[in-house]
């Protein structure tokens, strides 16, 4: 009862999964790697024609997203001439304001570089400009 029976076999697994994948077993004896079935000058030829295909299509894709967001702002701008849209300008002032004060209470700490600073400045004037154009063409 206390004999024990020592013999047994060592499975070298690197070996084993060399010569007998699992894939293939269960796809296909020939789903390979693209490297074991195709030459350098093959696997350049589809990389490339994928390669551009795909540049093909997010040109297309981008001009069409593009063309969507810019034609989307136009008609918003010829609806708000026409009178189909109303901005209440005293709401969006005070909500600017609203944020300018949160902006103040976050950076009274620390300091504003001057590069955040002049970009700041910058979509203020034409944040400025914007309104009084609205304005304008409203009024009239």
């Amino acid at each position: 009862a206390g004999v024990k029976d020592d013999s047994f076999s060592v499975l070298d697994l690197a070996e084993y999964t060399k010569n007998r994948p699992w894939w293939r077993k269960v796809f296909a004896p020939s789903s390979g790697s693209s490297a074991e079935k195709y030459n350098v000058a093959t696997q350049l030829v589809i990389g490339g024609v994928t390669g551009w295909c795909t540049g093909f299509i997010f040109q297309k894709v981008g001009k069409l997203a593009a063309t969507a967001v810019g034609g989307g702002f136009f008609l918003l701008q010829i609806a708000n001439h026409t009178g189909y849209i109303k901005v209440d300008w005293k709401l969006v002032e005070r909500d600017v304001n609203k944020a300018k004060q949160q902006l103040k209470l976050h950076s009274s700490g620390n300091r504003v570089s001057p590069e955040v600073k002049s970009k700041v400045d910058e979509v203020r004037l034409l944040f400025q400009g914007m309104c009084k154009c609205f304005t304008a063409g409203t009024a009239g």
